[in-house]
């Protein structure tokens, strides 16, 4: 949204004879984001591969994918990407610190990247929600990053707050334009600023920006944000949760959950603050158990619990919270069974090389706690590596199905909720599968 100010098409001026390091500009306008305004804009050619590869829609362009530039780029700027033929080909986010060197705006013939098109960017995503949620739901994802069109930019609402979460400092110059166009279409109470870890520290040695409450809003917001979720209240800690302050992208399986609780004892490990033991006993489960190495999570589930406890179903099931490491616990409580149980953990490959130890573990995980399952019981296992495709996690699973000695049924396997779109194979990070062994 530097760019919002009379800008001509990005690419309607080409580079001379074939040469990215012209000095002719390719779009020229008002991208103050560039310290300089004098300089061209930034040109990139890039090899064959990564070209393919973005014709194909994949929003990611990597440095070691560049052939010529024509300059040195600053974070934050618009990076205009050309074919052989030097032809426009793309734009994107350049971020000069990173390996992922441009996050894909645009791909196909030039725009002109100025505010209506921005504004038209954000109708598009909130297009996508229209009709998903009706007033029993106030928490899910506005943006969701690439996927959106929105590249390492994601948008939770908390009822009345707003979360925006940033995985890249590419944001950071034009953070004041997105939160004007953010508080202008949608109204916050609150908007809320989180940054991911990789680019904390740069984010305030170099632009000031802490996470919190935004420049431009209210008071500081409190750690803690209600919210309705099919009718039921939660409490989100948009401050210092995890992800945005409530796993929103689970809410699908927490549903499922709910129908298939009835009359059950449910095991819920990983349980974070407790959402799927929450809709457990909204659903007639006997009694819900919350595992999890935190306090703080068992402190907030047992909150989400009781704020629930008007509605019958909850108030009538046995509610019980276990300060314990998951993988520990479900290897050495041999002795407790039941009839439902949940395994969501945090990733467990956050890079590719731990690819293979993950998919180890997550069979190990599922052992366990198929052990734990009385007869007739239902295992739930969840994934959010995205370095673990869904065959080989579902491959674990079921292998340790077989492995227990024990008939099983595969009830079905689930994905993306519909606000937490995957346009491209790095962007389908969640799976889960329903088991029903003998």
């Amino acid at each position: 949204m530097r760019e919002m100010r009379n800008e001509k098409p990005a690419g309607a001026e080409k580079p001379a004879s074939g040469a990215p390091n012209s000095g002719s500009a390719c779009a020229k306008g008002s991208d103050t984001s560039n310290r300089n305004s004098a300089l061209p804009r930034l040109r990139l050619r890039i090899t064959a591969a990564a070209e393919s590869e973005i014709r194909s829609g994949h929003p990611w362009l990597f440095a070691d994918s560049t052939r010529e530039q024509n300059r040195d780029g600053e974070t934050g700027e618009l990076a205009v990407i050309y074919d052989r033929q030097n032809r426009f080909l793309a734009l994107g986010l350049f971020d000069a610190e990173s390996p992922l060197r441009v996050r894909v705006l645009h791909q196909g013939m030039p725009q002109s990247i100025d505010r209506p098109w921005w504004v038209r960017r954000l109708d598009q995503a909130l297009a996508r929600r229209r009709g998903l949620f009706d007033d029993r739901t106030t928490g899910y994802r506005w943006i969701n990053g690439e996927s959106d069109g929105w590249p390492g930019l994601v948008l939770d609402r908390y009822g009345g707050a707003l979360v925006l979460k940033l995985y890249t400092t590419a944001w950071l110059p034009r953070l004041a334009d997105v939160c004007a166009l953010i508080r202008e279409v949608l109204t916050p109470q609150r908007l809320v600023l989180r940054l991911s870890r990789n680019i904390q520290e740069r984010a305030l040695t170099r632009f000031g920006l802490v996470e919190g409450l935004l420049p431009g809003g209210n008071a500081r917001a409190p750690e803690g944000v209600t919210f309705l979720e099919t009718g039921l209240h939660f409490e989100a800690d948009v401050l210092l949760g995890q992800k945005t302050g409530f796993f929103l992208d689970q809410r699908e399986n927490r549903r499922l959950v709910e129908s298939l609780a009835p009359g059950r004892d449910v095991l819920n490990a990983f349980s974070f603050t407790g959402g799927f033991s929450v809709y457990a006993a909204r659903g007639g489960a006997r009694s819900a158990t919350d595992l999890d190495l935190s306090a703080h999570a068992l402190e907030s589930a047992t909150r989400n619990f009781a704020r629930n406890k008007t509605q019958a179903n909850v108030a009538a099931c046995r509610h019980e919270t276990i300060q314990a490491d998951a993988f520990d616990w479900l290897t050495v409580n041999a002795g407790r069974k039941f009839d439902l149980v949940i395994l969501d953990p945090p990733s467990l490959a956050r890079r590719e090389p731990e690819r293979f130890g993950a998919i180890h573990a997550y069979g190990k995980l599922a052992a366990t706690g198929i052990q734990r399952l009385k007869p007739a019981g239902i295992l739930v296992a969840a994934s959010c590596s995205a370095h673990v495709s869904a065959e080989e996690f579902f491959g674990a699973v079921r292998q340790a199905a077989s492995q227990s000695g024990r008939a099983f049924t595969q009830l079905q396997t689930t994905g993306h909720p519909p606000d937490h779109p995957a346009t491209f194979a790095e962007a389908n990070y969640l799976k889960c599968i329903y088991l029903r062994l003998d």
